[in-house]
């Protein structure tokens, strides 16, 4: 099956009002090649200006609480970030599963929470290097796309990202053949969980991609598109991974 690419940025905890400006760069860019979808997430304190500043691009959050409202102090709700202005959300990121503990469990939960209020999702796995080593990488992350999973997952709202954790902005990433593989078992996952509707769900690769190697990564099988960190801050460095997935 031909899936749309979909080329997503991760600012983390980066960016400012006059950020924004390299927004408007990337969002030419994403004019420019129609058959990618270009999206950014920004940091709650930036969703509002920039999906005002840039209406034509697709403006996300980087995390979302799976309650709708209470006692959650410095916690933001799915229909809080939709009302802001974000179209989707980031959920399981590694930093998170690893710095905020969050289990496969939180991440559904969150997912699921999101889709309520409106929200296209990108499901984020990935192993650790202690895992790859012990060759466990491809159990560990399968493991955590079946746990993780929301209950309806549809192509129409739900894209999954493997970023490799050991890969995330420390320059270093896998082989082009190591991603088609964990790329692979993901799609097998997906078909025993959703069966043929897997088919149609976008598997992104995540993790030191650049300029340099986002063509290589691009095609390789079974990925869709790329999430991308540290190089979406600045137009210069997101606009040429956009334009090498609207050369393939």
């Amino acid at each position: 099956m031909m899936r749309r690419k979909l080329v997503a940025g991760n600012w983390k905890m980066n960016g400012s009002c006059a950020a924004l400006a390299e927004l408007d760069g990337i969002a030419v860019a994403a004019a420019a090649a129609p058959g990618v979808d270009v999206a950014v997430a920004v940091p709650f304190t930036l969703i509002a200006p920039a999906a005002e500043r840039v209406p034509a691009l697709v403006i996300g959050a980087q995390d979302v609480h799976p309650a709708a409202g209470g006692a959650h102090t410095g916690c933001v709700s799915a229909a809080m970030v939709a009302e802001a202005g974000a179209r989707f959300t980031l959920v399981g990121h590694s930093e998170r599963r690893c710095d905020q503990a969050e289990s496969d469990g939180d991440v559904k939960a969150k997912a699921e929470a999101a889709y309520r209020a409106g929200l296209t999702v990108i499901l984020c796995v990935g192993e650790q290097l202690a895992e790859r080593d012990a060759g466990r990488a491809e159990a560990v992350v399968t493991g955590q796309v079946a746990a993780s999973l929301p209950d309806g997952a549809a192509a129409a709202w739900l894209s999954i990202a493997y970023e490799p954790v050991w890969a995330i902005g420390t320059g270093r990433t896998p082989t082009v053949a190591d991603v088609a593989q964990m790329h692979g078992a993901i799609r097998r996952q997906l078909a025993a969980s959703i069966g043929e509707e897997a088919d149609a769900v976008r598997i992104l690769y995540g993790g030191s991609v650049t300029a340099d190697n986002a063509a290589g990564l691009l095609r390789a099988g079974d990925v869709d598109g790329a999430l991308v960190g540290g190089a979406s801050l600045t137009a210069a460095k997101f606009v040429p991974i956009v334009e090498a997935a609207a050369a393939l």
